[in-house]
């Protein structure tokens, strides 16, 4: 390798503007030095910088990583099923389980992935042969954040590898110029995972809170993120998944491929990784830095709006994204635009890749206000030159992810998707790698486990599993409702398996569309499982008229005002006629999820239902529980035989 580092500007052509800042620098003279590099804070806030722009990759977190990846799971599924859910080539396929070493997309990942790697590893070495480490005072505690950072970002990509593709190789030093470290084989996850949660351990010692620094805000990884990142992994560890051979003294679950069995660890290695991640998630808790946004409409207009939350810190870590730049939340996932409007420009978006489903939007409660955030009915579209709101009708497994909402978003998007024109525009809108309430839902999870729904443990935050859990449910209620949401916490069952069950639907309703569940029902070893359940769901809400869910053929509802060009969300008869209303009560009427049962064609039934999930669920999958990635067939090429295929999958 080269001794000379350039300075690049951030990868994909995000140069120094973010959504929230421009902390992001990245001028600077053409070629230094690594020893002028790391012998100056500033230069080296500049290299750390350039991990931060390797995020904003499509190929990594602008848009494969938070939009594509996650899917499926019971709630959440890539758009365009029938014969589109076998198509390898595409996302489509290959994101219903039906997965070929061939789709061109997995090289991609796994090149920028380790790319980021590469980059954190030669920065980590820079910063640990650097004087200004020796010296004390305040260069020394900024390297120690810039190290902190590496570290923390580095073990981020790892686990997600770890969770796309299992076993992956690890690296963890830069490559030497005979290429004598450039090829790798495959290191246990569990080791991997070890390494990183020791990394982590160090990397907290040397970052800072949130805003505890001048200008040092939630664009950074900061301590609260090295502990939230840490106890995740932790549960990752204890949790199930499947390998490509038996491991010793693991227990394997009763749903198990005969080959590739899924496994976890044993019950005492397990108590020390939940002791281990109730320790890191306490001190989140609390040190109070990172606290619920009261209101969870507020939660997510300030992200449309491009602005950090400076008063409650909920989102832990946001990625830094650049308006105009990069980010496709919003444009490849959101509230759809169909085509071209006034306000939104010529290109509308494709809104596409990621659904929600008719059975999880009928999951939640009435009055939970994260139904309508979290599942958007309605489209955008120009009617007569005015952008008209209207339903999506009879689109069960086609509901839109409305947390990234083009109506609340900033007047800089708008203007920036207007003067983009017909072509593909980006957000800026950052991407959240965790928020506060996934650590409430994370430690209610380890405190049932380790004191049941109702009691205390050593080094807890001083609250249960229920009153844990109780702070996520209700926040999502308004003021005159929330004694029922807390009447439903009250009545879970004091039992671990009922807490239990209660924290995986809640992990649904809080965390949907946000790239999180799969992993979470992975490491439970509940994804197949709840996505069969989701599909029995459906079947019985379309066809059991005693259903309390059973779907109407058509819902009525009412416009605004006189203009009909917006919906009153508030009007929708969703659950039938109420009581005391007839149909000339309302404004107008939509075909809906009952429809399919009048329909002559039954696209969704038997169509577009049978596909769901189909390499994953169902009496001939070809490999149990095989829900990893394999590695792409021209990574395994150019790796000079040290990487081949598992489960199943061909090299």
């Amino acid at each position: 390798m080269k001794n000379i580092i350039k300075i690049m500007a951030l990868v994909g052509g995000v140069a120094g503007l973010t959504s929230c800042s421009d902390f992001l620098e990245q001028t600077s003279p053409s070629e230094l030095n690594n020893e002028s590099v790391y012998n100056s804070t500033y230069y080296t806030g500049l290299r750390v910088n350039k991990l931060y722009g390797e995020l904003a990759q499509d190929q990594t977190y602008s848009q494969y990583i938070p939009i594509i990846w996650g899917l499926n799971t019971d709630c959440e599924l890539v758009d365009g099923l029938g014969s589109d859910a076998t198509n390898t080539t595409s996302e489509r396929g290959n994101m219903n389980y039906n997965t070929s070493p061939a789709w061109g997309n997995i090289a991609k990942l796994w090149d920028a992935m380790y790319e980021i790697i590469e980059d954190a590893n030669l920065t980590l070495e820079g910063i640990d042969g650097s004087s200004l480490m020796a010296i004390g005072g305040t260069d020394q505690k900024t390297m120690e954040r810039y190290k902190g950072e590496a570290l923390t970002l580095r073990a981020m990509v790892y686990f997600d590898l770890i969770r796309f593709f299992g076993d992956v190789p690890m690296k963890l030093e830069s490559s030497q110029a005979d290429l004598s470290n450039a090829y790798l084989g495959k290191t246990d996850r569990d080791v991997i995972m070890d390494t990183l949660m020791t990394d982590l351990k160090q990397a907290i010692e040397y970052l800072p809170w949130a805003d505890e620094v001048s200008t040092y805000t939630t664009e950074h990884v900061t301590k609260g993120y090295a502990h939230a990142l840490l106890a995740n992994i932790a549960l990752t560890r204890a949790g199930w998944a499947i390998r490509e051979k038996a491991k010793d003294g693991y227990e394997t679950a009763s749903y198990s491929d005969a080959t590739y069995p899924t496994q976890r660890c044993d019950a005492a290695k397990r108590t020390e990784l939940y002791k281990l991640a109730l320790e890191h998630l306490s001190a989140i808790i609390t040190n109070g830095t990172h606290r619920l946004n009261p209101s969870v409409e507020n939660q997510w207009y300030l992200l449309n709006q491009l602005e950090l939350d400076k008063t409650y810190h909920e989102n832990i870590f946001e990625m830094p994204m650049g308006l105009g730049v990069s980010s496709e939340l919003g444009y490849t996932i959101g509230v759809r635009v169909n085509g071209a409007t006034t306000e939104y420009g010529v290109k509308g978006n494709s809104s596409g890749k990621m659904k929600l489903t008719a059975p999880f939007f009928y999951s939640f409660d009435k009055k939970d206000l994260r139904r309508d955030i979290t599942c958007a009915q309605v489209q955008l579209k120009a009617e007569n030159g005015v952008t008209t709101e209207s339903l999506l009708g009879n689109t069960p497994f086609g509901i839109y992810v409305g947390k990234w909402d083009v109506r609340k978003m900033s007047e800089q998007i708008r203007q920036s998707a207007i003067a983009t024109g017909n072509a593909k525009w980006t957000t800026g809108i950052n991407v959240v790698r965790m928020r506060y309430p996934q650590v409430l839902l994370m430690y209610a999870e380890v405190m049932n486990e380790l004191a049941g729904p109702d009691g205390s443990y050593a080094g807890d935050a001083g609250m249960s599993a229920r009153q844990a859990l109780a702070q996520v449910h209700t926040r999502a209620f308004a003021d005159a409702d929330k004694a029922e949401a807390e009447a439903y916490i009250n009545a879970i069952p004091g039992t671990k398996e009922a807490m239990f069950d209660a924290i995986v639907d809640e992990n649904a309703w809080e965390l949907a569309g946000e790239g999180v569940r799969k992993f979470d029902l992975i490491r439970w070893n509940l994804l197949a499982e709840k996505i069969q359940e989701f599909k029995d769901t459906y079947e019985s809400e379309l066809w059991d008229e005693s259903n309390p869910n059973y779907y109407p053929e058509k819902v009525y509802f009412n416009y605004t005002d006189d203009t009909k060009t917006k919906i009153d969300m508030s009007s929708i008869t969703w659950y039938g006629l109420p009581e005391g209303k007839e149909t000339t009560d309302y404004d107008d009427n939509k075909s809906f999820y009952g429809a399919e049962r009048e329909d002559t064609k039954q696209t969704q039934w038997l169509t577009n239902f049978p596909s769901i999930s189909s390499g994953l669920v169902g009496n001939d999958v070809q490999v149990k529980n095989r829900y990893l990635m394999p590695i792409a067939s021209t990574t395994i090429s150019a790796a000079n035989g040290y990487l081949h295929n598992s489960y199943g999958y061909s090299d």
